[in-house]
């Protein structure tokens, strides 16, 4: 009972502490908007041209290739770390976790996604 307290009070003070950070954003919202002040600052230099521009769609590919290998370093590292106190299931499953992202990195060289050209 005294965990449900604790986390009952947990929850109320984060969200009464995000709502405060919203209002105070809005009394600290700088007031004075004109066009000098909404342009893109760059170091001083006028904006030559919009700012969305159009990029190579393997960057995207790389970037999610990483998030995917960096997702499963963060997911093994802790069962490196008590694999001794661990039994044979949770091995088995360690290996099943690998052999699906190995199988997802050979669907991504198959489908040529990890060329440069």
């Amino acid at each position: 009972m005294k965990e449900l307290v604790c986390l009952s009070i947990f929850i109320i003070l984060s969200t009464l502490f995000a709502i405060a950070m919203v209002i105070a954003g809005f009394i600290c919202e700088y007031k004075g908007k004109n066009q000098i002040k909404n342009s893109t600052y760059e170091c001083g230099i006028k904006p030559l041209h919009d700012a969305r521009i159009r990029f190579d769609i393997k960057y995207f590919n790389y970037a999610v290739m990483f998030l995917v290998f960096d997702i499963e370093t963060i997911f093994l590292y802790p069962f490196a770390v008590y694999v001794n106190g661990l039994g044979l299931f949770a091995i088995i499953e360690a290996f099943i976790f690998i052999a699906i992202l190995l199988l997802g990195l050979f669907l991504a060289i198959n489908k040529k996604m990890l060329r440069w050209i």
